[in-house]
C-alpha cells in the first residue's frame, strides 16, 4: 500500500488520539483505584480542588460534559462523601457542588498520582509540556469547527 494513502489507519490522528486516550487514563486507573475513584469522577476532583465551590454549570463546562454525562458522576462523588450539591438559596434552579471535608482531604493522596504517570509514560515535563500546549490546540480548533 501507498505510504501517502490519506486513508491509512496509522496516519490518521483520529486514530492516534484514541488510542492515546485510553491507554493513558488505562494507566490512571490503578492508581486511582485505591482513592474509590474513576477517571471522569478524578477530572471532576481535579476542577474541585482547584477551585470550589463550583456551580454545576460551571464544573460542566470547565470538563467540557453535558449535564447528564455530569449528574450521574456528582451523585456517586456525593455518595463516596467527596462533595454535597445543594441548590442556591438565591436560584434553586442553580446547583452548588462543594468538596467535603473528606473531599479536601483526599487532595494530600492524589498529589502522588502526577509523578507516577510521568514516570510510566517515560516522558520529560517539556516533552508533556508541549504535548499538552498541542492538545490543547487541537481541542481549540475543533471546538471552533462546531
Amino acid at each position: 500500500m501507498d505510504e501517502k494513502d490519506p486513508l491509512a489507519l496509522e496516519r490518521q490522528v483520529c486514530f492516534a488520539l484514541s488510542i492515546a486516550a485510553r491507554s493513558v487514563v488505562a494507566i490512571y486507573r490503578p492508581l486511582l483505584e485505591p482513592m474509590g475513584l474513576t477517571h471522569p469522577q478524578y477530572l471532576v476532583m481535579l476542577a474541585l480542588w482547584q477551585r470550589s465551590p463550583l456551580s454545576g454549570k460551571e464544573l460542566a463546562g470547565l470538563l467540557a460534559l453535558d449535564p447528564g454525562t455530569l449528574t450521574p458522576l456528582l451523585k456517586r462523588l456525593e455518595a463516596t462523601g467527596y462533595l454535597r450539591r445543594e441548590r442556591h438559596r438565591d436560584d434553586e434552579r442553580s446547583l452548588a457542588v462543594t468538596l467535603t471535608e473528606e473531599g479536601r482531604a483526599l487532595r494530600e493522596r492524589a498529589l502522588l498520582i502526577p509523578p507516577q504517570v510521568v514516570a510510566t509514560l517515560g516522558m520529560s515535563i517539556p516533552e508533556l509540556e508541549d504535548l499538552h500546549a498541542s492538545l490543547t490546540r487541537v481541542i481549540a480548533a475543533a471546538k471552533q469547527e462546531s
